[in-house]
């Protein structure tokens, strides 16, 4: 039997855990929350279950764990109560379920709707061909045509893969709200995906003697951000769901408090600091 490699997460009171860094991850997720809202009353339109079974795929272990399903029971409740009367008893079951969500977790046709926050671009693997991407981790305006391609061939895969599990575990008439991180340009050579600034510094250790080149070069980030169009045509492709709103917007990144700036006489250096741990926490165990 394969021996499977499970890297776990920093602890809570660690500098760069998750836990202490996820202000922008908490922001993604109340952008969203209106479109949760709406699609879940959008589902109620066409069933009236007097349970509701929720996945939340890809959740990690912080203040945000339970940000969404605190937000949305309230009112699931207060709907049933004006439904089915006030004799509805009240009650949230939670449960923890190992595993990927590249793989089957839930039993087929038991849940009413997914939600998956700031999770669906990692890939399952880092792509093949990206032996001459040296210089750089990640897609960059200087790599290789073949690279972007892997990137993009890799996540078409994954992402297929994940919309055709999820069809089975699904009801009819479900719902999914997926959100992850994305690019706005259809050609991917023309993003700056902001990983160029990590390659320099890399480059800048190697010339130190500090890190070994053959090592930068081998390092490359397993997470791909798509544009809108390829996110629609791997739904279509696959044929298991149907779109009812596509969408790209910004979530400001700033993990300083505004007001800070104005008294905060050392500020700049606090932005790099504050900057250098969020970009520490999705490289940290790679």
């Amino acid at each position: 039997m394969a021996e499977a490699k499970v890297l776990r997460m920093n602890a809570a009171d660690h500098e760069i855990s998750y836990a202490n860094n996820s202000v922008f991850q908490k922001a993604v997720i109340s952008k969203v929350t209106p479109i949760i809202e709406e699609s879940i009353r959008d589902m109620f339109k066409e069933m009236a279950p007097t349970c509701i079974k929720v996945a939340d795929l890809g959740c990690s272990s912080g203040p945000n764990t339970f940000h969404t399903i605190s937000q949305s029971v309230p009112g699931f409740i207060e709907r049933l109560k004006k439904e089915k009367g006030v004799m509805v008893q009240e009650g949230c079951f939670i449960g923890a379920v190992a595993g990927s969500f590249y793989d089957r977790l839930f039993p087929t046709r038991s849940l009413h709707f997914v939600n998956s926050s700031y999770a669906l671009h990692w890939l399952t693997k880092l792509p093949v061909g990206l032996e001459k991407n040296n210089g750089n981790v990640y897609m960059a305006r200087s790599s290789p045509p073949n690279v972007f391609q892997a990137y993009a061939d890799q996540f078409q895969k994954d992402f297929t893969n994940f919309l055709s599990l999820r069809s089975k575990e699904i009801i009819s008439q479900g719902r999914m709200v997926l959100t992850f991180m994305a690019r706005k340009n259809v050609d991917p050579s023309n993003e700056d995906y902001g990983w160029e600034l990590v390659a320099k510094s890399l480059l800048d250790l190697v010339a130190q003697g500090v890190v070994e080149e053959r090592d930068v070069d081998s390092f490359n980030l397993p997470f791909y951000t798509p544009c809108k169009q390829e996110v629609a045509e791997i739904v279509e492709r696959e044929g298991s769901f149907e779109i009812t709103d596509l969408q790209v917007f910004e979530v400001d990144a700033d993990p300083i408090n505004k007001n800070e700036m104005l008294c905060n006489e050392d500020f700049g250096f606090d932005i790099y600091k504050q900057m250098g741990k969020i970009l520490q926490i999705p490289s940290e165990l790679l």
